[in-house]
């Protein structure tokens, strides 16, 4: 029998709401009011955010982003610094009672990231789960992740890179050693690729159209590996005011952003 879970396409948004609505559906999940949710989404404008635990200044120019009008947020995940431009991310909230939702966090995103890997596998593109948290394609990443759990629920969300501009990426990101930084740039684009580049069929596609096409693939994939019943529905006007107040009490915050 196929576990219900609600799927949202939420389009492109800040990134002070994008983090706010996935804090506001863990929250709903947590609290029963809501199936456990599969939700998509993009970022405009462009952004970067960090991880929990990092450092705001060790991580990223923020005048380099200021000044090509890019957002920065912190997320409540754990992990690096991450570029968002052109890209699917998704969240998935659920549980730490539910059948899906492993003890163990290796288990846990081998498992929540099959979906992406036969969601990959139905755009032709033939990938795998890289411990502890990446998928990679032809040896090279092609998707990045991160997990919390709180309230008794997981919420782990991830990117499922469309193209990708590693010049760009590390104008806005720093680097150690900045005399390294042109040997790191030339060692990322051999280490990342991108669905644009991974498509077996070569003829020109869109951003936008590689955004639908995947989101529609990804869709396919979770339902297949994790064995899901998506009800197609949007945000509830409760979530919705919640992700807002958060996106501007919390994530537009100075205080929330500059935490470390």
């Amino acid at each position: 029998m196929a576990y219900e879970f609600r799927l949202l396409e939420t389009g492109l948004r800040r990134a002070a709401f994008n983090m706010g609505l996935d804090e506001a559906l863990l929250r709903s999940v947590a609290e029963g009011v809501s199936l456990p949710t599969l939700r998509f989404y993009g970022w405009a404008p462009a952004a970067v955010s960090i991880g929990y635990f990092q450092g705001l200044e060790e991580e990223v120019d923020t005048a380099a982003c200021a000044a090509a009008g890019i957002d920065v947020v912190r997320r409540i995940t754990g992990g690096g610094a991450v570029f968002h431009h052109h890209e699917v991310t998704y969240s998935i909230a659920l549980p730490l009672r539910h059948p899906l939702a492993c003890q163990n966090i290796l288990d846990s995103y081998r498992l929540l990231l099959r979906g992406i890997v036969e969601g990959l596998s139905v755009l032709g593109i033939e990938a795998e789960f890289a411990p502890i948290n990446d998928i990679v394609t032809g040896g090279k990443k092609i998707s990045g992740n991160a997990q919390t759990r709180k309230l008794g629920c997981i919420l782990q969300h991830g990117t499922i890179l469309l193209d990708v501009d590693v010049d760009q990426m590390f104008s806005v990101l720093k680097v150690p050693q900045e005399k390294a930084k042109g040997k790191l740039i030339e060692d990322i684009k051999q280490r990342v690729t991108s669905v644009r580049r991974c498509l077996p069929q070569k003829e020109p596609a869109t951003i936008d159209s590689l955004y639908a096409l995947t989101i529609e693939a990804l869709k396919q994939g979770f339902a297949r590996a994790l064995d899901l019943a998506l009800d197609s529905s949007s945000p509830t006007e409760s979530e919705l005011l919640l992700a807002e107040q958060l996106a501007h009490e919390k994530f537009s915050s100075l205080a929330w952003t500059a935490l470390r």
